[in-house]
């Protein structure tokens, strides 16, 4: 089990439940707009939320940012080691830097005196793309070894400070060395580490990238806090997030639809069935089962572990609640007595 750091109100390792996060893409500095997406990433489900400081106007923002929110701020910081200073002060609740490009050790030792001061703990965020040219030299590529190597040399530079309320991640876009440095760095720290796959892309092959990347690794139990990065708006990365959570059954709030693929003994509309109750069984908080299955032949028995499911038959389907028959329904009325029949489980 890893060791466990606090960011603000949300502990992070050591058993704590895997927290979900994202980054904003407004400009820090514009407080009206960068509250706005934060309230709306908090009512997506966001645990944890970034945002970039590349200078003193956003530094500055920090505290007008902060009492209007009510999840944890994390302040995203690169090459000016006064700045991660001023945001520990101003009130971030996590400082995400690269110790390797603010500067000299005496510029690491400030950001800690600071976050020392104000119990801010530090994300150490090595990245494949902005990997040292010296370890570049060394191993040829940005790989697995490359990438951890980086991540226990910062580590040991803010231990060398005495420091060590760390949580640490190390990002590629390649998927595969991605887990490998994960797999490796787990091995060797007991620091939580923050997962993701970089630059994963948009949402259709981004969620695919970061399902593998990601939920592979916590399907291992290696990971205490994520972010799915998308070319999307901000609350796409944090329902699938949320998604992948639940696939790798780490979270099981909020329904679970599951459905057949279908085949030739499909004899009604299924696949838009599906797709409008998975639109209407988004926001809803009960911890259940649900199935739509293809065929009254062997569907209620297939999903026999589900809560409540259809099975279809020719302009009609049958509601059943685990395994066991309830009603034949005509097709256009399945959606809202299957509805009706989640409202009373």
């Amino acid at each position: 089990m890893t060791k466990q750091i606090q960011v603000g109100g949300v502990a992070v390792g050591g058993g704590a439940p895997v927290s979900i996060q994202s980054m904003c893409n407004t400009r820090t500095e514009d407080v009206a707009a960068t509250v706005r997406q934060i309230l709306a990433l908090e009512n997506a489900g966001c645990e944890i939320v970034r945002i970039t400081v590349p200078n003193h106007a956003a530094a500055e923002a920090i505290s007008a940012i902060r009492g209007q929110i009510h999840i944890p701020l994390v302040a995203d910081i690169h090459f000016d080691h006064r700045l991660a200073v001023e945001a520990a002060a101003r009130g971030a609740d996590k400082i995400r830097i690269n110790p390797g490009n603010i500067g000299g050790e005496e510029n690491v030792r400030a950001v800690v005196a600071a976050c020392r001061e104000h119990r801010v703990p530090i994300r150490i965020g090595v990245n494949g793309g902005s990997l040292e040219k010296e370890l570049l030299a060394k191993y040829g590529r940005v790989t697995s070894e490359a990438l951890v190597e980086s991540a226990l040399g910062h580590i040991a530079l803010l231990e060398k400070f005495d420091f060590t309320d760390i949580c640490v991640s190390v990002k590629s876009s390649d998927v595969a060395v991605n887990m490998a440095a994960y797999r490796l760095l787990h091995e060797r720290v007991d620091y939580p580490l923050h997962l993701g796959v970089t630059e994963a892309g948009t949402p259709t092959m981004g969620l695919l990238k970061s399902a593998i990347g990601i939920g592979g690794l916590l399907c291992e139990g290696i990971g205490d806090t994520m972010r799915v990065s998308l070319t999307a708006d901000p609350v796409e990365e944090v329902y699938a997030a949320k998604k992948i959570l639940k696939a790798a059954g780490i979270r099981s709030s909020g329904v679970n639809l599951i459905a057949c693929p279908t085949c030739g003994r499909t004899a009604y509309d299924m696949i838009p069935l599906v797709e409008e109750l998975e639109a209407r069984l988004a926001d809803c908080p009960k911890n259940l089962t649900v199935a739509v299955m293809g065929c009254i032949v062997n569907g209620p028995g297939e999903a026999s572990a589900a809560d409540l499911g259809i099975a279809g038959g020719k302009g009609e389907g049958m509601i059943f609640r685990r395994g066991a028959m309830l009603r034949k329904v005509p097709q256009d009325e399945l959606i809202d007595a299957l509805m009706e029949e989640i409202e009373k489980f």
